[in-house]
């Protein structure tokens, strides 16, 4: 599947096309727009592309596990001739990065993972209520009236918001998403993989993880050792999940310095 992305880099310079370009992969019931801030700073110097992985932003939708969105980012790097790249994921698309590095070393020059690991960890079935599926649209929602309408679904104002710009607005409301797609997939992006023994990906690797987050814990640094032996793990404090969003000045500095590599 060719996912829609967003590209951005230099107008004029030599050193944006001999550098690997910068990827970046945003998280469950996300859109490539939310990483924009670092990917304008990036494109300062390098070429950038952030794409709406399966069922979100304007890409297409169908089924998800992470080899299928693995495989969708590869294909769509090829098609855009932006192979090998340094990988950024958050979430969800930490870990599509982390198995499209796994499955397909060739394809990732480095990998940047931020606040989740090779296994078990994100959404649960408590944040995301299966009424979404089912959810009554009035005719000219407005996003005042979005927010309100989940509220009583979604008691976390982060999340509601997040869900809201997944909405169409207006005469027409809906959801924008593969929402019924998604939440079939939910125990699937929740969980990890079986891979086969001895897979690994040697390449340069930064975790980056939120203190106050729970997604990266010391029972994680085994598989994470085994999967990715030369990597290194940096804990940004008072960052919680969204990483980005609660220090975005301390999290584009890491991403800067490992993007030089």
């Amino acid at each position: 599947m060719l996912l829609n992305v967003i590209e951005r880099g230099p107008d004029v310079s030599s050193e944006a096309t001999t550098l690997p370009p910068v990827v970046l992969l945003h998280g469950l019931f996300g859109r490539a727009r939310n990483l924009g801030f670092v990917q304008r700073r990036l494109a300062a110097t390098r070429r950038t592309l952030a794409l709406d992985l399966r069922n979100h932003g304007d890409s297409p939708h169908g089924p998800m596990s992470f080899r299928i969105m693995a495989d969708d980012v590869r294909e769509t790097l090829e098609h855009y001739n932006a192979l090998p790249a340094m990988l950024l994921g958050h979430s969800m698309g930490g870990k599509t990065a982390m198995m499209l590095a796994l499955r397909h070393p060739e394809c990732v020059h480095s990998l940047l993972v931020v606040d989740i690991a090779p296994g078990e960890g994100g959404f649960t079935r408590m944040e995301v209520p299966a009424e979404l599926e089912t959810l009554d649209f009035p005719p000219h929602l407005d996003r005042a009236g979005a927010d309100a309408l989940l509220r009583p679904l979604i008691p976390s104002e982060a999340i509601r918001q997040m869900m809201v710009q997944n909405m169409r607005l207006g005469d027409n409301p809906g959801w924008s998403i593969g929402l019924a797609d998604i939440m079939t997939a939910l125990p699937t992006i929740m969980s990890w993989p079986d891979l086969p023994p001895g897979t690994q990906y040697d390449g340069p690797t930064l975790f980056i993880r939120g203190e106050i987050s729970p997604y990266i814990q010391p029972k994680n640094y085994p598989a994470m050792r085994r999967l990715f032996p030369h990597y290194t793990l940096e804990t940004i404090s008072g960052a919680g999940h969204w990483v980005h969003v609660d220090a975005p000045k301390r999290f584009a500095e890491l991403v800067e310095k490992f993007a030089k590599r």
